[in-house]
């Protein structure tokens, strides 16, 4: 019975005819590569002079011209254990009282 409903459909959609409607024609228009290279060179005798000063390094994005920035490493606190008390004060396990969304 499956073999003859799946015969039917595939035999329905082969010769079922779906009307296509055709796009007016739109003129193809192509960007054409920029090949006028002039305006690229403007700064190149100031890059050269600069040298490797010009390059960008770590500092560029976090500090402003002549700005230290002290780097601190992160501070984590003590970890709480799941059956140590609770440090809110209730006189819970950590597990019963706070704890208890973590899970």
């Amino acid at each position: 019975m499956l073999m003859e409903i799946n015969k039917s459909i595939v035999s329905f959609l082969l010769r079922a005819f779906i009307p296509v409607q055709d796009a007016p024609p739109q003129a193809a228009r192509v960007p054409q590569p920029q090949t006028d290279m002039s305006g690229y060179s403007i700064n190149k005798a100031q890059i050269d002079a600069a040298g490797q000063d010009y390059a960008a390094d770590e500092e560029d994005y976090y500090t402003e011209p002549g700005e230290q920035v002290k780097r601190t490493p992160v501070q984590v606190g003590p970890k709480i254990g799941r059956n140590d008390p609770c440090p809110c004060g209730s006189g819970k396990k950590y597990k019963n009282c706070h704890g208890k969304d973590l899970q």
